[in-house]
């Protein structure tokens, strides 16, 4: 992860890991040891890797009475990042084009994630169309295609109240037209609660795969960073829905939260793919395990 990434990282995390890493360079006592416990489920990690770190940390502090500065915070980043997949995202590029869905619920970020992406792969030389499949909100519309002009990505659109569906039908035979390597696909927002919902996205998910075999090749859930457990059960709700490959998580940029990523992980087994941690093209970035789970807890790369 560049170094440039990683302090914007460590800044968007500074709240959760200032608190965390102080209590990490102490040894534990009852009550600096409920205050760490506090502050972890705090930052969501969740209460199973919540006792697993105080379990580590704990030992590592009776274990080496004089334990270095630094070295608690080492041990719970290490329990941290098992919890994640540490393995990269490895496209299959010969789907030609490789489609991705982008869903979650209203505010996400996925419009402006779908943006970033398309500008991403774009930019590793693999030529991608954005499609515009959130027909209920004109501004989703609007959002997107000015994102497409200002970084010179293909668009295609619908007319709003079109069937989400058709236009991601229409975007995907688009990008087999074009020879485009990716079609990003941005659904409109829906609540992982309203059943008719979800049974929108699935049949755009039906639709697509008659478009192209096998597509959606990627079902990514879009989850905003700060909203700590809720995003768990988004991320359940949706990947029982449809089938998720993976997560994105955003808005990692000054929330006092941001260990709902290892909680997603977790309760999922999904891998995170992506994270965001400002509103620069270059802010979104694939998430590195290693990286994360130090800047959780106030360490440097």
């Amino acid at each position: 992860m560049a170094g440039g990434f990683f302090q914007r990282l460590r800044s968007g995390l500074a709240h959760t890991a200032d608190a965390i890493s102080a209590l990490l360079a102490r040894p534990l006592d009852a009550t600096s040891g409920a205050q760490l416990e506090e502050r972890l489920l705090a930052a969501d990690l969740g209460p199973e890797t919540t006792a697993e770190v105080m379990a580590a940390v704990r030992d590592a502090w009776r274990r080496e009475p004089d334990l270095r500065a630094g070295g608690a915070a080492e041990v719970a980043a290490a329990v941290i990042a098992r919890h994640v997949s540490a393995e990269p995202w490895n496209p299959d590029w010969s789907a030609q084009p490789l489609v991705i869905v982008l869903v979650g619920v209203n505010g996400a970020g996925k419009t402006t994630t779908a943006a970033k992406l398309a500008h991403k792969l774009q930019a590793e030389g693999h030529p991608t169309l954005l499609a515009a499949c959130d027909t209920f909100r004109a501004a989703a519309g609007a959002q997107l295609e000015a994102w497409a002009e200002k970084l010179s990505v293909p668009l295609v659109g619908g007319k709003p109240g079109a069937d989400p569906a058709s236009v991601a039908f229409d975007a995907i035979s688009a990008g087999k037209a074009r020879g485009m390597a990716a079609v990003l696909l941005d659904s409109a927002g829906r609540l992982h609660t309203k059943e008719h919902l979800l049974e929108e996205l699935r049949k755009l998910i039906r639709v697509s795969s008659k478009a192209h075999t096998h597509s959606p090749h990627e079902r990514w859930l879009v989850v905003d960073g700060s909203l700590g457990a809720n995003s768990i059960e988004q991320a359940r709700s949706f990947h029982q829905a449809i089938g998720l490959t993976g997560i994105i998580v955003t808005k990692l940029d000054g929330a006092g939260k941001g260990g709902a990523a290892i909680g997603i992980a977790r309760a999922t087994g999904l891998p995170i793919r992506f994270i965001g941690v400002g509103e620069n093209v270059e802010d979104l970035q694939p998430f590195n395990a290693t990286a994360y789970a130090r800047a959780l807890v106030g360490l440097s790369t």
